[in-house]
């Protein structure tokens, strides 16, 4: 009788795997907070390697995975340096994860936004000049489902994003799209972006909707465009924490 093999061994080097993750994620970490500076060269892999407990190999393969985020530069014979910001793949989970939760400025959320609020409001144009009956039927429906949970808090939040879905899809640039709901849902995690509550939040986050809305309705682009980017845009301002002002001098 042929022995059956064992269904739960696991695939080559799938500890290894998960170490690399765990070294990568500690070093990305590292990179995006400016402990590991732009330009600066990273220890040899000797020193990483008893810094990580882990070997070489684990060490060559995270390099590599920081080299495909953008995060560093491999050369021969000079090591792995720190790649400038601007050549950081910033869209990548990682690296977008690391950015936005050592966010203690809140700058990354600001620049976040304002990328955000200029595809989103492209995308509203785009809805406006182009959308359908039906799709002005799911858009009254987003909205009218947001005005019947204004009383509940998580359901209302829910309720929101699921309208700036709705109009992301139904642009039809699915690249806008894809790039806009990646920064969304992620930032979306964070606290910081939840932000502060303000005195008629939900009123005014129904009332910029309704806007929007109406805009689309009429086909009106320009006041579709307009009106996203400002909703986005002031609704982060209104709950924006105030960073916490720098220590006086000794």
């Amino acid at each position: 009788m042929t022995a059956q093999p064992d269904a739960f061994s696991l695939p080559p080097r799938r500890r290894a795997e998960r170490l690399s993750v765990a070294v990568v994620t500690e070093l990305v970490e590292l990179i995006v907070t400016g402990q590991l500076a732009e330009g600066q060269l990273l220890p040899p892999e000797g020193p990483l390697s008893e810094h990580f407990g882990v070997s070489r190999t684990v060490i060559r393969e995270s390099a590599k995975r920081l080299e495909e985020k953008g995060l560093v530069i491999i050369a021969q014979g000079r090591g792995t340096q720190v790649a400038r910001s601007g050549l950081w793949n910033m869209l990548d989970p990682v690296v977008l994860s690391a950015l936005i939760d050592n966010d203690e400025s809140l700058g990354i959320l600001d620049e976040l936004t304002v990328v955000r609020g200029n595809l989103e409001s492209a995308m509203a144009g785009a809805v406006a000049a182009s959308r359908t009956p039906e799709q002005l039927v799911r858009l009254e429906h987003a909205l009218a489902v947001m005005q019947e949970m204004r009383h509940e808090s998580d359901s209302f939040r829910q309720a929101d994003v699921v309208f700036h879905l709705t109009v992301m899809e139904l642009s039809g640039n699915r690249l806008a799209e894809n790039i806009a709901k990646r920064l969304y849902l992620r930032a979306l995690e964070s606290s910081r972006f939840q932000g502060l509550r303000y005195q008629d939040a939900f009123r005014s986050t129904l009332d910029e909707h309704a806007v929007v809305l109406d805009a689309i309705k009429r086909q009106d682009a320009a006041v579709a465009e307009h009106a996203m980017r400002e909703h986005i845009i002031g609704s982060w301002r209104r709950r924006r924490f105030e960073p916490l002002p720098a220590d006086p001098p000794d």
